[in-house]
């Protein structure tokens, strides 16, 4: 069996992304694809994982959660994702630590599964604003309080994504900025759901029209978007420059812990931390242009 988990980071693509492959769970699932609705797995996933507590699962638990998972038959691959699968937003800092759970999860979910084909999703953004949203969602009083002995300028994903690959060295691991998903949102549909590439799709547009104007999704609408990737990213980021809806392009950072040299040194260390992210073995960036 693949599966293919989706497991955050909080706050990036909020579910949008399994909303766009549901849209297509019909097609998927004549291709032996499942995308079981959330209430099936993410508390059951969360609950048995926390019970074993790192010892090896019964023999037949694969079994069970499979059957809780998915009901159809001749299935090969089970789609999962949630968000807070590593932290809720509140525990995003503990100890000190950014996402200081990460290896017990993934080494969790991964014993569960250990004959099947574990794949891993996950979506990262600019630090700056990840923190700021991070933070209100976890109803932080204040930033000192919710980081404790961390600093802001400490975040690195690079961090995540190598305790990802320690935990689960033998999965692949498929990473992206949220930042560039209204450009590269076919091919991250395409991706998790493993459908077959000339299947068509739907969903493929929900990122982009909601930052680009009413004229701009009527122009989208009535073009015919080129098969290849790079042409079809380069029309994106045309239709984006032509037809943008600045209120949705344009993040405000009011957190006042965050000053403009903090937030310029946090840009340049999250450019510096996916050329990194690039370079990793068994770790795939997904860029548009390439």
């Amino acid at each position: 069996m693949q599966i293919a988990f989706h497991i955050g980071a909080n706050c990036t693509d909020e579910d949008r992304l399994l909303k766009s492959i549901l849209r297509n769970a019909d097609a998927l699932l004549q291709q032996g694809i499942a995308v079981p609705g959330p209430g099936k797995y993410r508390a059951l996933l969360r609950e048995t994982i926390q019970s074993l507590d790192g010892a090896t699962p019964a023999r037949d638990s694969r079994e069970i959660l499979l059957d809780a998972f998915v009901e159809e038959d001749n299935v090969n691959r089970i789609i999962l994702t949630n968000d807070n699968f590593i932290a809720i937003p509140k525990r995003v800092f503990d100890h000190g630590v950014f996402y200081h759970q990460t290896e017990a999860k993934v080494r969790g979910l991964c014993r569960l599964f250990p004959e099947d084909d574990v794949s891993f999703y996950f979506s990262m953004r600019n630090p700056v604003s990840y923190l700021q949203d991070v933070a209100k969602r976890a109803e932080a009083g204040n930033l000192s309080d919710y980081l404790g002995v961390f600093q802001p300028q400490e975040i690195k994903w690079s961090d995540v994504i190598k305790r990802i690959k320690r935990a689960a060295p033998d999965a692949q691991l498929y990473v992206w900025c949220n930042e560039d998903t209204p450009l590269i949102w076919e091919d991250l549909i395409r991706l998790q759901s493993g459908v077959a590439m000339d299947t068509p799709l739907s969903g493929q547009y929900d990122v982009l029209s909601r930052i680009i104007s009413a004229e701009g999704v009527q122009t989208l609408e009535a073009i015919e978007m080129p098969h290849d990737r790079v042409a079809r990213h380069n029309m994106i980021a045309d239709l984006i420059e032509v037809f943008p809806l600045p209120e949705m392009m344009n993040e405000t950072i009011d957190l006042p812990e965050l000053a403009p040299k903090l937030i310029a040194a946090m840009s340049a260390g999250y450019e510096n931390d996916l050329a990194l992210i690039d370079q990793m073995e068994g770790v795939e960036l997904i860029l548009p242009f390439r």
